[in-house]
């Protein structure tokens, strides 16, 4: 008997292979629908392809009550959400159709993996933090370490 998941429905395992076949033949059906409906084009408008969805975005978000929503603050809610979510940062790039050094600048301070190395550090116990030797300390160049160095 097959796993069950809350509310009753079962739970079946599908080959990735069979997936992609599965979908396609999904696509195959609503295009074969549309066609039965008459519908000529993806997103159309009575029977008339629609050649601008910015309009229509406009409308949909003033009736709404909020003019102020664009398909970008859309896409960069997205970004920062997948961001929060810790999702691989390639993937969400993907997803979201921009590149991982625009995806990194402009939105990797909400990842959880942010500053990760200097959180750790802190972190640890100070027995456990390692520290550059009296030399090498002497030899840098930080005006906060020559002033440390003087205090003493």
């Amino acid at each position: 008997m097959a796993p069950r998941v809350s509310g009753g429905q079962k739970v079946i395992v599908v080959a990735r292979q069979s997936v992609g076949l599965l979908e396609r033949r999904y696509r195959r059906a609503h295009l074969r629908r549309w066609k039965r409906l008459g519908q000529r084009y993806a997103v159309e408008w009575n029977g008339e392809p629609v050649k601008d969805c910015d309009k229509a975005f406009r409308n949909v978000a003033r009736a709404a009550g909020l003019p102020d929503v664009t398909p970008h603050v859309l896409r960069h809610t997205a970004a920062t959400w997948q961001m929060q979510l810790g999702t691989d940062p390639g993937q969400a790039a993907e997803y979201l159709g921009m590149t991982l050094k625009t995806l990194h600048d402009n939105y990797w301070h909400h990842h959880p993996d942010y500053l990760l190395g200097p959180r750790e550090a802190f972190d640890r116990a100070p027995k456990d933090r390692q520290r550059k030797p009296a030399t090498e300390r002497e030899r840098s160049h930080s005006n906060v370490t020559k002033i440390a160095d003087h205090l003493r």
